[in-house]
């Protein structure tokens, strides 16, 4: 009698822990994705947040969607549609997506939103996925710094102690971005100069090159790019006046090899994924949720391979830095850096 009684335990164990799962393997969780006129595959932020939408449908199963919000108005409209038909979870991208989302979140309580890249709190049925962007900027300013330092490395700069940086919007998370790079580049050489400048556009690649090809005629070889599809005009620039540039928000080193540094990657493709995941458990992560070196929410693409072994050493052991707190990085752009551009 014990025996059986031991085996009915262990069945209601076993049947206790298959319930558990049923979240991850019951109806499928649909999940409606609100882009901008950017495309899918911008090989920046729109693709990212959309790899992640994949990611999840292959692997838990999800439903999902997304739309094109042509014009501003639309960005409420779309989440309201989702909305009502049902979507448990909503996801927009970015600032301009702000207003919307935390009305469509009162409209609708009972569904779930997911706003990228903007910090919103205070409402239960909103997560915010917010980056440390200045952590990866400054991985890229100091790498910048010690490739401009170093003399005998057999690329097209100038190593006259000049950077600069190529912004979009004037947002603030682009000036966080920014931030990280100063503080990364004058950690390595305290006497650098940074340029830096705003397109005041995305999705304009003519207006990114002509800022670059401005910013290089005044002796920058390396250029960070923080402007989206606009700063495609950067890399192709890179190869048509002959200096690197560093990418953002995804992997480009493809798209003009030898001539870019490095790319430093937000990974919303993690965050996307992370809260679909977490939503499915019943356990969706309402308010601000950070993404950092420590947590895999950010990286830092292979450098270029005429980058010294070294550097890559060196740029590596910051990192460590960075993540125990050695290395506390600041998310306002410096005054020196203000100062060095009036």
């Amino acid at each position: 009698m014990k025996r059986a009684n031991d085996q009915v335990g262990f069945l209601i164990m076993v049947l206790i822990w298959l319930m558990s799962l049923l979240p991850l393997y019951g109806a499928p969780l649909k999940v409606g994705l609100v882009k901008d006129y950017a495309r899918l595959n911008d090989r920046s932020f729109n693709q990212l947040t959309y790899q992640g939408l994949v990611q999840a449908e292959k692997e838990l199963g999800i439903r999902g969607t997304a739309v094109v919000a042509k014009k501003d108005s639309d960005y409420l409209f779309n989440m309201q549609r989702y909305a009502r038909g049902g979507y448990d979870l909503v996801i927009g991208v970015g600032v301009f997506m702000t207003e919307a989302i935390k009305d469509a979140a009162v409209q609708f309580p009972g569904t779930k939103f997911l706003l990228i890249d903007v910090p919103v709190e205070g409402f239960p049925n909103i997560s915010s996925a917010i980056f440390a962007s200045q952590e990866i900027s400054f991985l890229a300013g100091a790498l910048s710094a010690l490739v401009d330092r170093d003399q005998s490395i057999q690329l097209p700069i100038r190593h006259n102690g000049i950077l600069s940086i190529v912004g979009g919007l004037k947002i603030h998370s682009v000036d966080i971005y920014m931030a990280g790079f100063f503080q990364g580049a004058r950690y390595i050489n305290p006497d650098i100069e940074v340029l830096y400048g705003y397109t005041g556009v995305l999705g304009n690649p003519v207006v990114g090159k002509q800022l670059a090809l401005s910013q290089h005629s005044k002796g920058s070889d390396i250029i960070y790019q923080l402007a989206g599809d606009t700063g495609l005009g950067v890399i192709e620039a890179s190869k048509e006046a002959n200096f690197l540039s560093v990418s953002s928000n995804s992997d480009q080193d493809s798209l003009v090899l030898d001539h870019v540094l490095t790319s430093t990657n937000k990974l919303f493709n993690v965050a996307v994924f992370s809260t679909i995941e977490e939503t499915l458990r019943d356990n969706f992560p309402a308010g601000l949720v950070l993404y950092n070196l420590e947590n895999g929410g950010l990286d830092i693409s292979r450098l270029n391979k005429k980058v010294p072994q070294y550097i890559s050493y060196r740029l590596g052991q910051i990192k460590e830095d960075i993540i125990d707190g050695n290395i506390r990085v600041g998310m306002e752009i410096p005054v020196w850096a203000k100062h060095q551009n009036q």
